[in-house]
């Protein structure tokens, strides 16, 4: 069965397609994209060393906007970043039998309740699936630093290709301070590619 996996080039959706792949599962790994930065690139690439096909989701520019505007009200990301995650989610299961992501079971941004999942499965005849969900962050570290090359920074000086990346930028060009919204030292990563001659 084909999956398509929404892809930010960090360990945890890197896992996520590698357990699927494991498992059988035709994976497509697919990176969302507004058209403000050319984030993906990162994804691209890291898909590439991994050996996974890979594709880039254009998503509207108004639910960057929903997003955005959600979380400057807020003055925290959480609520306009879970907004975000559930459309491309929904864009990707309108085009696919299986869709899927690497959040975790610790998550709390981004991640579906089980209300939206059965949802999401329900409206669009889709699988989801979530090989994560069952780890916590022990385990998720143990296998990433068994199976994958990686590093690690401050979310504004690494290069990725999350929602993040977009939202931040937005933010900035509507005159917003980000420093008043986001965390300070939140601590991503970025892939570089598996250890030794997993790939293949």
């Amino acid at each position: 069965m084909k999956v398509s996996v929404l892809y930010s080039g960090g360990k945890d959706s890197s896992l996520a397609a590698y357990i699927l792949r494991l498992t059988g599962h035709e994976v497509e790994l697919v990176t969302v994209n507004f058209g403000l930065l050319e984030s993906y690139k990162s994804a691209q690439t890291t898909a590439r060393r991994l050996g996974f096909r890979h594709r880039v989701l254009k998503l509207e520019t108004e639910i960057l906007d929903r997003g955005c505007a959600r979380i400057v009200e807020d003055s925290h990301p959480g609520n306009g970043i879970n907004y975000i995650h559930r459309e491309a989610l929904k864009e990707v299961a309108k085009v696919s039998i299986a869709v899927g992501d690497g959040t975790r079971r610790d998550d709390r941004i981004p991640k579906l309740s089980i209300q939206e999942i059965r949802s999401l499965e329900d409206r669009y005849d889709v699988e989801y699936i979530a090989p994560l969900h069952g780890l916590g962050y022990k385990t998720i570290n143990r296998l990433t630093d068994e199976i994958l090359e990686y590093r690690k920074d401050l979310s504004e000086k690494i290069e990725k290709s999350d929602y993040e990346v977009e939202i931040r930028e937005f933010i900035k060009r509507k005159g917003y301070s980000i420093d008043k919204i986001f965390p300070m030292e939140h601590i991503q990563s970025r892939v570089i590619g598996f250890k030794g001659d997993l790939n293949g």
